[in-house]
Order: C-alpha cells, then structure tokens, then sequence
C-alpha cells in the first residue's frame, strides 16, 4: 500500500444548526456534538444536537407546508422546477461540496467528486423530470360508472439516512418524494451533518417553501426515534442497519406507517473459470474496496472457480498492494480512512476474527498509519462459509475469498444467507449469466460489472436487506398512495 500525504486547504464550514421551517436555529435543549475528521480525528464543527422537541417542530412546519402552505397547492412541473434548480446549484458549487464530503466522511475526494456528486445531480433531474408525469388511470367497471385512479403524495416523509454516501442519500430520499409532493423531516447521520445542512440551504436558495425541507441533526434514540413515533409522519425512509429497522418496525406498529428499508448486504462476487480474470479481478478489487469497504452491496465473499483460484488470488492481492491510502483531500488517495473509531474497532475486530477462525490473511490485515481510522486493504483466502468474516456484513476493506467447483452448489452457497441486496457474476457464457441472474435472491444482479448505478435503475433488497426499492418509478411510488374514485353517471 502506497502513502499519499499531500496537504489540500478544507472547505469553510457554513451551517451547524437545525434547519426547521426556513430557519436556522440552534437546538431547543441548546446541546452540541462534535463531527469529527476521520482522517485526522480532530474536530470539524460543534453541530446542534436536536431531540424530540426539534422534531416536533420540524414535522409541525413539514405538515403546514403540506396540508395548507404553498407546497400543496403548486403544480407538479413548478415542483420540477424546484428540484432541476437544486441540481443546478449542487453543480455549481460541486468542487466545495466534494470537499465538505470529503473532510466530514473521509472519502477519497476524487470519489466525491468524480462519482458521489455527479450521481446527486442526476438523481435530483431524473425526478424533476418526473414531478409532472406521476399519474392514475381510468378503469371500466360494470354499470353505469366512472372510475378512475388518482396517484397523490404521501404526505410528510421523515427519511433517516446513514453516513457512508451522505449527499448521494439525501438525493436518493428527497428527489423521490418532492417530486411526488411530499414535504420531509431529515435526519442526517451524526457522524456525516455537515452535507445535508449544505444542501437544505442550497433548497431555500433554490427556492423552495419553507416547511417543506427540514433537517434536524442528533442521535438515533432521541432524535431518530422521535421522528418514528411522531404521529404527524406518514411515512419513515430509512437507510441503515437491518437492527435499527427492526426497531423501527416495532415503534411505527402503532400509527401503521408506511415504512421503506434498504439495509445491509453479504454479497456475492462469483469469478467463473471463463471470465476475463484481469477485468473480474480489478471489478472485485472495486466492488469491495470502493468507498473504503462502507458500500451496503459491498462485493465482499468472493467466490472463485477452483480452476483459477490461485492465479485469480494473486491479482487481488497485487492490486491491493498497490492501492494508494493518504489523506482524503489529495486528489491522487485512492482509500482514506473509515468513517470513525467505532467502524475502525468493529473492522479491526473482524480481522481477528478470520486470524482467529483459520482464514489465511495473503495481504493486510493491519491499521495503516499512526493517526486517523485508517485499515490496509485486507484479502482473506482459505475461508470457508461459517466464519464470522464470510457470515456477517462487516463494513470495511475485508475481502473474503471462498473456492467453489460445482454451479449448483454454488448457487446454494451464494443464497445461504439472510441478506439479499446485490450479487454479481463474471463469466462469457450468457446462459450462466442468466441462470445466476434467476436463482441468486438479490435485488440487484450484475453481469461483468460492479456497482453500476443509475437513477433510473430501482435498488433495494430481498430477506432482511429491505423493503421496497429505491430509485426509477419504483422508488417514486413509494411515496405515494392510490385513490380511487367512482361517479355515478346516472346522476
């Protein structure tokens, strides 16, 4: 692994306070928590620690704006307007947001920039494009009748996003339900504030009522759950743990919300003897190491021909060799530093593990550097399907690498866990392709490819990956309801 520590000047930090109602304002407790830069664990900003009182006031303002501000009487394409209007902005000021990106979560800035934000705008002008299509039909039904269906927003949307793509899950929550007419109560990640406060004052610079974007920083038991169980809020988006959307569940049970999850993953990568081993190698170094490891579809158990095995291992290991880690805001960092000191012990901890249950570590395995949370790429090999590091979704740069010889068993393999959000298969024959793409249950299949995103491409998962899809006009739906209505025409 090479070091890169070249040194680039951190954005100006502009907002640390609630965004409620139009307004800036500070926590009602008047409490504060530090952000921290994971690459130097020192500390960016005090940000307002809302709870249950911001909350409330941020979902009060959301259902004004929906049931009787100007959100709720302006016309759909006016609403697309609004969205195309914050893309706009986003892209004008896309090199500071790449860099506030960078500095609060520790990603690479060249990922930022080159990958998170162009996929922000594009999510934020699929639906602006959408706003004024969202549409019923006309249904004929016996007697003398006219039915029709009218497609109408949910309502107020509280959406609870995590920290590994901050800017790219606001887009991925707001488009979808702005468009369809929806007014939302954000709470960003406490270790990722500063992007989301950024693009709600980049909203009311784009100019959209006030009320209709809320965000209230804080914590998960306080101001998360509050967000839950207000009886004011339609519907919970939440992006996260499949734990933290049990706890979910349980808590929205008594005001029977509409609840939307896409949640964690154990995915398999499977390298079939025929594949391009060069081009397959460089997609599982990219499926797994991308983002630091902190991809929910993260390509982390490898599965691997027998016949090809070692040659195959041996690419991956090179490539992690050669990665380069460094400091987030150089431009030439290919890995920076996980998000914060609990990822860092949780990854470390994991890599004991497969030390501990047999798995052979052929390249890292270490911390990289003395400061920062910072954890050498990592390939396990000789690991077998019941370890803890091929069993539980990790979060971190820890590949597992698992023989196979048989396609059938190797299907059975591949589904045998309770996760199912993605699944990817490298080979030249298209019937095992399509086979793969049939059997594996995951909500996402790709073919001599990883992490191909688009906005118009739903995403989400089977089992305890989630529920319901993010994305396209499936992600859309999500935040409306169906109403039907019927006419007499003998009146």
């Amino acid at each position: 692994m090479a070091a890169v520590t070249k040194s680039i000047t951190p954005p100006k930090i502009r907002h640390t306070e609630c965004f409620i109602d139009g307004k800036w304002l500070p926590a009602a407790s008047g409490k504060t928590f530090p952000t921290i830069n994971p690459a130097t664990e020192e500390v960016i900003a005090e940000v307002a620690e809302g709870d249950a009182e911001d909350i409330n006031l941020a979902v009060e303002a959301a259902r004004r704006a929906f049931d009787s501000g100007p959100w709720s009487r302006m016309d759909a394409r006016d609403r697309g307007r609004l969205l195309n209007r914050l893309a706009d902005l986003i892209e004008e000021e896309i090199d500071e947001l790449a860099a506030l990106e960078s500095l609060d979560n520790g990603k690479p800035i060249r990922d930022a920039r080159t990958a998170d934000l162009p996929l922000v705008i594009d999510c934020l002008r699929y639906y602006a494009g959408y706003a004024d299509k969202i549409h019923g039909a006309t249904i004929p039904v016996r007697g003398n009748y006219f039915t029709y269906t009218r497609r109408e927003p949910v309502g107020v949307a509280g959406q609870i996003i995590p920290w590994n793509f901050p800017m790219l899950m606001v887009a991925w929550k707001w488009g979808p339900a702005l468009a369809a007419g929806c007014t939302v109560v954000m709470k960003p990640a406490e270790q990722t504030p500063l992007t989301c406060l950024r693009m709600a004052a980049l909203a009311q610079e784009a100019g959209f009522p006030d009320g209709v974007i809320n965000v209230v920083p804080g914590f998960g038991p306080t101001a998360g759950a509050a967000l839950v169980k207000h009886p004011q809020v339609d519907k919970i988006a939440f992006t996260g743990e499949h734990r933290t959307a049990q706890i979910i569940m349980r808590e929205a049970a008594d005001t029977l919300k509409r609840l939307t999850f896409e949640l964690g993953g154990k995915s398999p990568n499977v390298i079939l003897a025929d594949a391009d081993l060069d081009r397959a190698a460089e997609g599982a170094h990219f499926g797994l190491f991308f983002n630091q490891g902190q991809c929910c579809c993260a390509g982390s158990r490898v599965f691997v021909d027998e016949r090809v095995h070692d040659e195959f291992v041996e690419k991956l290991k090179n490539l992690a060799q050669q990665r380069k880690l460094g400091h987030p805001l150089d431009p030439e960092t290919e890995q920076g530093p996980q998000v914060d000191q609990a990822q860092f012990e949780k990854i470390m901890s994991y890599i004991q593990k497969g030390n501990e249950e047999g798995a052979k570590c052929v390249v890292g395995g270490k911390r990289f550097g003395d400061r920062g949370y910072y954890v050498e790429p990592t390939i396990f090999d000789e690991v077998s399907d019941s370890m803890s590091i091929a069993q539980d979704e990790i979060f971190g740069p820890v590949m597992s690498v698992l023989k196979f010889r048989d396609w059938d068993e190797l299907i059975e393999r591949a589904n045998k866990t309770f996760y199912g959000l993605a699944a990817a298969v490298w080979t030249r024959d298209v019937a095992k392709a399509h086979d793969f793409a049939k059997r594996v249950r995951a909500g996402t299949i790709w073919v001599n490819c990883y992490d191909v995103f688009d906005a118009a491409a739903p995403f989400g998962g089977f089992k305890m990956s989630g529920q319901g899809r993010e994305l396209g006009e499936e992600g859309l739906r999500a935040y409306t309801e169906s109403k039907t209505v019927t006419i007499n025409l003998d009146t």
